[in-house]
């Protein structure tokens, strides 16, 4: 491939590949079954590869997802972006159409159908997505960077390292939620913050968190995953952890965390930037609402309307099944407004200076930002009052 044997643009992918293989110290290739790129490099040099790729003629050889952008895209008008960036996100997006890839645009790919099988190996981006690929599906990938997803997505290679690799997928950390109330472990709030937590205390290192229901939902592994954004095993929960024993490999942990509700609720409070309850916009979905979390916010408006501008991000195939069944009507009519393709982020760079709330841990706490994180509960609520508001019971 290298030497051109399927034109200029794979050889350019595998330049590429064997470069990074290189760097992580890789010994070889290894077929991937899919890949998932990502959205949002409509800067000037993710564009300029992109269109260069498409230019020489290359074409995705797996299938192959596309990440959140920087705008919805089925409505790239009404965006309120520079000019220039509108016009790169389009480019960009023509050219991910001319590669073969598939306009998905969400960072919950796994939702919209795109789920590898256990043990698979693929080249995802996008850091709640390879930690739920990892942890929830129990595939294999290593975050994918620097245009590595689409050399992976038109070769059909990744290099051998990392998380491909058994050995580096056993925990070695046990994190013990026995002493955690039942009511906290049931609000939907409580599992992005689980997942900064573990991810501010572990960094890279495996971890299995023990005690957690045996019926936690997959919205609550996704916001897990989000926020951790590296791999984590659940006993009894995700694929390659039957028991915390089997997610050691048998041996014992290395280090054992007793985790407390008060444990949680520092890292909850360190999410939010600021002091007060002061508000201007709410915004949720990151990762993108799922149907469910849609049905639940309905059910959480209760015919109410938003005294705030009410953002919801999603993917565009949850918006063609909220318009089938007039569900989008009743979400317009209570103030909220639905964008697909885009990611939290891009909403949050675009509220001019004033506070937001989000259900997001991973966009919370970000450095500069004025942002509160809450449960979906607690963003309804302060959307429909106008000010933060929080419910403080089960922390404690």
């Amino acid at each position: 491939m290298q030497d051109g044997r399927d034109g200029p643009a794979v050889a350019l992918a595998m330049r590429v590949l064997c470069e990074q293989a290189r760097l992580v110290g890789a010994d070889r290739l290894i077929p991937v079954a899919s890949a998932h790129v990502a959205g949002c490099h409509d800067n000037d040099r993710g564009v300029a590869f992109a269109e260069r790729l498409q230019a020489d003629g290359g074409r995705v050889r797996i299938p192959t997802t596309i990440g959140a952008g920087s705008l919805d895209l089925l409505h790239p008008a009404a965006a309120t972006v520079p000019p220039g960036r509108r016009d790169r996100a389009l480019r960009l997006s023509h050219a991910y159409d001319a590669l073969g890839c598939r306009a998905t645009w969400t960072d919950a790919p796994y939702q919209g159908g795109y789920r590898p099988r256990r043990g698979d190996d693929v080249a995802w981006t996008g850091a709640g997505a390879v930690a739920y690929c990892n942890s929830v599906l129990g595939a294999r990938s290593n975050r994918q960077h620097d245009r590595a997803d689409l050399c992976a997505a038109l070769t059909g290679r990744a290099p051998c390292w990392g998380l491909h690799l058994a050995e580096n997928r056993r925990a070695r950390i046990l994190v013990d939620t026995a002493a955690l109330p039942a009511q906290l472990k049931a609000r939907d709030g409580f599992f992005p913050v689980l997942g900064s937590w573990l991810g501010a205390e572990v960094g890279d290192a495996v971890a299995v968190i023990d005690g957690l229901p045996a019926d936690t939902s997959e919205d609550q592994l996704k916001g897990l995953a989000d926020a951790t954004a590296g791999l984590f095993h659940v006993a009894g929960v995700t694929p390659e952890a039957p028991t915390a024993a089997a997610a050691l490999g048998g041996e014992p942990p290395e280090r054992t965390i007793a985790l407390s509700a008060a444990m949680l609720s520092a890292a909850r409070d360190r999410l939010s930037i600021g002091s007060g309850d002061g508000l201007d916009a709410v915004a949720v979905g990151g990762p993108h609402f799922s149907l469910d979390e849609f049905a639940l916010l309905i059910v959480l408006l209760r015919g109410r309307r938003s005294a705030l501008p009410f953002q919801v991000c999603t993917s565009r195939h949850v918006v063609e099944a909220l318009r089938r069944d007039d569900r989008l009507q009743v979400l317009g009519a209570a103030g909220v407004a639905i964008v697909a393709d885009a990611g939290l982020a891009a909403i949050a760079s675009s509220t001019g200076g004033g506070v937001l709330m989000t259900n997001s841990a991973a966009l919370a706490g970000a450095p500069g930002a004025q942002l509160a994180f809450g449960s979906l509960e607690e963003c309804v609520a302060s959307a429909i009052a106008g000010r933060i508001i929080r419910d403080e019971r089960p922390w404690w």
